[in-house]
């Protein structure tokens, strides 16, 4: 089988890729608990059918921490997942250059499967030319890694459409294997895959609640932050969509998005996913850094009812005949 990129993973008879952003492990004081990311692995493996890991980015709050505390938790997400991942791939974008090229040379002495960057968000691009002139520069510290493009503008403030980044984008990073798109413009995402229909990038989807909308289009796979706990049922809806029962694969994302609609009216965010991710794996993932605060009990209490509610956890004393749980 042919390889499409740096985060490529068959799901039964299907080429489809489902990354999800990796979670920081934090311990009460808000230090990193290394210890138990092979635990995590293993849960992501076996439990959600995840095998492809995103690692420092939004959800693992890979900004908010030190150059060397991001080597460092890349080096054990690479050594945990041996012959148990088939794709780890590194966010190494940062506000300094020196500090990106640096991550991604690390990466790639690491064993890494690829490395993504985002568009520095202080001092910002203000055209394509220099985003690409950043990204170049990047990719250049790790010439044999595959590099991806991470497009998310509601946090970048860099509104430079991916469709124009990608405009002649190999000609000048010969590495560049795909884009992951964190964003609602599908016209946008849409016109990235129109227009390199010839050329075997990857384009992952980053907005969970909208992916099977982004796979008509033509999405390769998905990074996000639910598949941490969510996997199986992005896995089924998957699955319904490669054998072509779209009605199917339309029942779970509107089931999908009952959730996600529930929790982002509540407040949803990094420290809220944190929350979640303790409650569905029984793995302790700790507070979020600072400026993010710890969601609180009432938010933890009214997600767990309705995971419940929708069949999302197997509690022994969840009630048979709800009429929300998705089938």
């Amino acid at each position: 089988r042919a390889r499409r990129g740096g985060a490529e993973r068959r799901l039964h008879s299907a080429e489809r890729r489902r990354v999800p952003r990796r979670r920081r492990l934090t311990s009460r004081l808000g230090e990193i608990n290394f210890s138990v990311i092979g635990q995590y692995v293993d849960y992501l493996v076996k439990e959600q059918g995840v095998k492809n890991i995103f690692v420092n980015g939004t959800t693992g709050e890979g900004l908010s921490l030190s150059i060397s505390e991001r080597r460092r938790v890349a080096e054990e997400w690479v050594t945990k997942g041996r012959n148990k991942l088939d794709q780890v791939v590194i966010h190494v974008g940062a506000l300094s250059l020196k500090e990106s090229q640096e991550l991604a040379q690390h990466a790639a002495e690491i064993g890494a499967d690829g490395i993504a960057v985002i568009a520095p968000f202080f001092l910002k691009p203000w055209n394509k030319d220099v985003l690409i002139n950043f990204l170049k520069e990047v990719a250049a510290a790790a010439p044999a890694l595959p590099f991806y493009y991470y497009h998310i503008p509601a946090l970048t403030g860099v509104k430079i459409r991916a469709e124009e980044v990608l405009d002649g984008i190999q000609e000048k990073i010969p590495t560049f294997q795909g884009l992951k798109f964190s964003d609602t413009d599908l016209l946008d995402f849409g016109q990235c895959v129109d227009q390199n229909r010839q050329r075997q990038f990857a384009f992952l989807f980053g907005v969970d609640e909208q992916l099977l909308s982004a796979l008509v289009m033509g999405a390769t796979g998905a990074v996000g932050s639910t598949y941490n706990y969510l996997g199986k049922k992005t896995n089924q809806m998957l699955e319904a969509f490669e054998r072509k029962d779209f009605s199917s694969a339309l029942n779970h994302q509107f089931c999908i998005q009952r959730f996600i609609n529930f929790v982002v009216k509540l407040g949803f965010g990094v420290s809220q996913t944190k929350a979640i991710m303790t409650l569905v794996s029984g793995i302790p993932m700790g507070p979020p850094r600072l400026p993010l605060q710890k969601a609180s009990r009432e938010f933890t209490d009214n997600a767990e009812a309705k995971l419940r509610s929708l069949d999302f956890l197997s509690f022994n004393d969840l009630k048979d005949g709800n009429l929300e749980a998705c089938s």
